[in-house]
């Protein structure tokens, strides 16, 4: 039986607040565990009104102090956005008061656009040295060692399981060299999914991490009890994409009936969105089946960007009893 997680993207949607969207993913949290899924991740998004994630450690924090066992993490890090040392102190922190809880993903994207960019202070070249810095956190999160002149207190002796998160060939050789987890992106960007995983597990090179390839597969995933119903949940995202395309981000819009795209946003859409199962228990396993034949991962991580928290819940109560079946 393959794990299966879940991402949750922290989303705010029309109408609600952060307030509430924290209090929904402390319940998803919840009933992840009771669900008995594997890991909940959390994504580093700035200046969006959609998104309440941008303080990714602080709410996973949060969460952690009102969750017991299931494992949290960042789904990920935006590391260019950070200096190594401060994340491996953040979650040196997390490891510390939740032990083998905490996940660490790191990407290299900015998490927003040029100008938020500039107002984080980001160098525009932040990412050229992603691999320096994944490789200067990972020593901070080693064990200790005496001789070291810089150290991450808490953070040395963690060993905070590090994962690379990619949407293209780049993060896929990364991941590969240093030994260490993928996961793809193939939620929101599936176009390189087959040859970056190709990729990974050709060139991978065993590690301390990992004695061979570890790799997860992300979807959208929209389960009810009926096909229309997950249908009209699912029109939600299809909205979010399209307003996405158009440059018309904003919080995450109620579901419609009967939506009507025009054709050439449709199609950049649907491309986004391939790597989506919607339908019933029985159609989410015939979706889902073609990606797991091709790719053979040894990890799902599923997000579900539910604009009803309560159907949400729903969806992964009939995902958690297909389980086997995946």
């Amino acid at each position: 039986m393959i794990p299966i997680s879940i991402l949750d993207l922290a989303h705010i949607v029309e109408g609600s607040n952060s307030t509430r969207t924290f209090a929904d993913s402390v319940e998803l949290a919840k009933a992840a565990e009771i669900l008995n899924y594997d890991r909940v991740w959390y994504a580093e998004h700035h200046n969006m009104r959609g998104v309440a994630s941008s303080a990714t450690s602080v709410l996973i924090s949060h969460i952690a102090a009102q969750t017991k066992t299931i494992r949290l993490g960042a789904g990920g890090i935006m590391l260019p956005n950070h200096s190594p040392l401060a994340i491996a102190e953040q979650f040196g922190t997390l490891a510390t008061l939740y032990p083998d809880r905490i996940d660490l993903g790191l990407g290299r994207a900015p998490g927003g656009d040029q100008e938020t960019m500039r107002a984080m202070r980001r160098n525009k070249h932040a990412g050229d040295n992603f691999g320096g810095d994944v490789a200067e956190l990972l020593s901070y999160l080693d064990v200790p060692n005496p001789s070291a002149r810089i150290v991450a207190v808490p953070g040395e002796g963690t060993k905070v399981p590090v994962w690379i998160l990619g949407s293209s060939l780049y993060g896929a050789q990364l991941a590969a060299e240093l030994g260490l987890p993928y996961a793809f992106a193939s939620h929101f960007a599936p176009q390189q999914l087959v040859p970056a995983v190709e990729l990974y597990r050709q060139a991978f090179k065993p590690s301390q991490y990992l004695a061979k390839p570890h790799f997860m597969f992300a979807a959208n995933v929209f389960a009810a009890d009926t096909q229309s119903e997950a249908e009209y949940h699912f029109s939600s995202l299809q909205q979010a994409f399209v307003r996405m395309v158009t440059g018309n981000r904003a919080q995450l819009p109620a579901p419609a009936e009967n939506l009507e795209i025009p054709p050439q946003i449709q199609q950049q859409t649907d491309m986004m969105l391939a790597a989506s199962a919607v339908g019933t228990k029985e159609q989410v396993v015939e979706d889902l089946k073609p990606f797991l034949e091709r790719l053979k991962p040894d990890e799902i991580i599923m997000t579900s960007a539910f604009y009803d928290p309560k159907a949400r819940l729903r969806s992964m109560e009939l995902v958690a009893e297909i389980k086997e079946q995946l």
